[in-house]
């Protein structure tokens, strides 16, 4: 087994939404970066601020003394061919290789009411056996060609998308081969009904990448009983930094611990940071992270 090794990283989600730019549209990435890196964390995801020229980023990120963690790709093999998606990922792909990033964040974007004022029932959905194959001899091709650039799929399942719940999971695992890593999201497992640690347990082999993402249940519950959309509940504040909501942390990063998961850990929180103040909130899921990382194996969940 290999020994645990993590770096903890945050999305600029905390300042910024690319999905609702009216969050946080007026912060200045400088700010994003100036305030991560003095809480601690060793590096970035990209968002939509971020410069898309390799040499650029590169020299943007030296500036903060902060890595490349990885970056969200819009994928659409659910109605593309693989030769399309291919095409369509090279200067995506080219950022991430040429910064040192080791995973690209996939997420399935064709037919998503993730960014829709639609009811989250109404997400799109395989309903054979035959559409899963299809989907999943694509998505298996797309990432050998990646891992072929050193750049491994990270498989983001995510609410309002084809991938969404514990059972959508195990039917793209159990049709797709190890190059296509699973980015375990322990508040969009949960927001979709699923036992984040149960997941885990089950899929740890393949995952490459973890978003730490908290949930309010209360506004969860809500979000359902009164069909909202995905952005309605974000907006809600149905997420939150690991540390301010009900998700066990503990026993999530003591499974990687004795698994000996090599990676980042991400803060992941899309929150209104008028309602959510970003550094404090950053800090918070930090230290969060940061208390159970450092403690010793046996002492983790008491850390929680």
């Amino acid at each position: 087994m290999n020994s645990f090794e993590v770096r903890i990283g945050i999305n600029p989600l905390s300042w910024m939404n690319d999905d609702l730019p009216s969050l946080g549209g007026e912060t200045p990435l400088e700010v994003a970066l100036t305030e991560g890196r003095r809480i601690g964390y060793e590096g970035f995801e990209l968002g939509n601020k971020f410069p898309r020229e390799p040499q650029a980023l590169k020299a943007l990120l030296a500036q903060y003394d902060l890595a490349l963690v990885s970056g969200w790709y819009s994928g659409q093999l659910a109605r593309r061919s693989v030769e399309e998606e291919i095409a369509a990922v090279g200067p995506h792909l080219e950022l991430l290789a040429k910064n040192g990033a080791t995973a690209m964040v996939y997420g399935e974007v064709a037919d998503t009411i993730q960014g829709a004022p639609k009811p989250l029932y109404q997400r799109p959905r395989f309903f054979s056996a035959a559409q899963w194959d299809a989907y999943a001899e694509r998505v298996d091709a797309f990432a050998r060609y990646t891992l072929s650039h050193g750049v491994r799929v990270a498989y983001h399942h995510h609410m309002g998308a084809y991938v969404e719940t514990p059972a959508d999971v195990d039917n793209l695992m159990a049709r797709t081969s190890d190059a296509v890593g699973l980015l375990f999201d322990t508040g969009h497992i949960t927001f979709a009904g699923g036992d984040p640690i149960a997941v885990l347990d089950k899929y740890i082999d393949r995952v490459c990448h973890v978003h730490c993402k908290d949930v309010r249940p209360a506004v969860v519950k809500l979000a359902r009983n009164r069909n909202w959309s995905f952005l309605d509940a974000v907006l809600a504040g149905a997420f939150t930094v690991p540390g301010d909501g009900a998700v066990d942390f503990a026993s999530v990063i003591d499974r990687l611990k004795r698994h000996g998961y090599r990676g980042w850990l991400v803060v992941e929180a899309e929150q209104d940071p008028v309602v959510a103040p970003s550094y404090s909130y950053a800090e918070k899921g930090y230290r969060t992270l940061r208390t159970l990382v450092d403690a010793p194996l046996d002492a983790t969940k008491e850390a929680a």
